[in-house]
C-alpha cells in the first residue's frame, strides 16, 4: 500500500536534531524519497548549496533549532546571545525558503513545512531571545504564505511545545520530579507528546491533503496554548 507522501522528494534539514530523527523515520515509511541535510546552516550560502545538492524538492522540512535561553535574565542577555538566536532559525528559514521556492514556483506545487515553537504565543520569562526568534519564525510564515500561495506552494509552521526530543527535553530531564509535576500543571493534556504524534501533523502538511492550508501557525502543545 503506498503511503502518504509516496513519489513525494522531501528535504528535512538538521536532520540529527530536533525533530529531524522522527520526521526521517515516519516520511519514509509514507513513501518519501527523504534527503536528510546536516549542514551548518549559518553561513550565508549554506542553505542555497543544501537544496542544489538535493535537486528537485517537493517538500522541504526546514527544521530549525537552537538551545533555547531558559533562565537568562535581560541583563545577562546581550547582542551575541540575542543574534544567535536569529542565526540559528531565522535566517536559515528565509534563506532555504528563497532557495527552494523558484522550483517550486516553476512546477507550480510545493510544500514547506517548518518546525517552529509555541513559545511566541505565550509569554514566558526569560526566554526572551528564543521566543523571539521563534515569533519571528511564525511572522515570516504568514507572510511567504499570502506570497505563494498562488504558484500552489503551502508554507505552515506547527508551533509546538512539551514534545518529546533530546534537543529540548532529554530523558534526564523528562523523567525528573519537579519536570513532571510542572508539566502536569500547565499543560491540559497531562503529558508530553509522542514524536510521532507531531510528525503525523508535518505528514499531513507535506500531503496533498492540506492543500488550503495557507501561512497557518498550527498550536501544538496539548492545550498549553489554544
Amino acid at each position: 500500500m503506498a503511503g502518504r507522501l509516496a513519489g513525494k522528494r522531501v528535504l528535512v534539514t538538521q536532520a540529527d536534531d530536533y525533530m529531524g530523527p522522527p520526521t526521517l523515520e515516519i516520511f519514509r515509511a509514507e513513501g518519501a524519497e527523504v534527503i536528510a541535510d546536516r549542514s551548518d546552516l549559518t553561513a550565508p550560502e549554506a542553505a542555497q548549496n543544501a537544496v542544489d545538492e538535493a535537486g528537485p524538492i517537493d517538500v522541504l522540512v526546514a527544521n530549525l533549532a537552537a538551545y533555547n535561553q531558559a533562565g537568562r535574565k535581560l541583563d545577562t542577555v546581550d547582542d551575541a546571545t540575542f543574534a544567535e538566536m536569529f542565526e540559528v532559525m531565522v535566517y536559515p528559514l528565509h534563506r532555504l525558503v528563497r532557495a527552494v521556492a523558484p522550483q517550486m514556483t516553476e512546477r507550480q506545487a510545493g510544500k514547506i513545512v517548518v518546525y517552529g515553537s509555541a513559545s511566541p504565543l505565550r509569554g514566558i520569562p526569560f526566554l526572551a531571545a528564543y521566543s523571539s526568534a521563534r515569533g519571528a519564525q511564525v511572522g515570516y510564515v504568514r507572510s511567504m504564505g499570502t506570497e505563494l500561495a498562488p504558484h500552489n506552494i503551502q508554507i505552515n509552521l506547527i508551533a509546538q511545545n512539551w514534545v518529546e526530543s533530546d534537543t529540548y527535553f532529554p530523558p534526564a530531564v523528562r523523567e525528573h520530579p519537579k519536570f513532571i509535576a510542572r508539566m502536569q500543571a500547565q499543560v491540559p493534556a497531562g503529558r508530553l507528546a509522542k514524536p510521532e504524534e507531531d510528525v503525523a501533523l508535518a505528514v499531513f502538511l507535506a500531503s496533498d491533503e492540506s492543500d488550503y492550508f495557507v501561512g497557518q501557525c498550527i498550536p501544538f502543545s496539548g492545550g498549553w496554548v489554544q
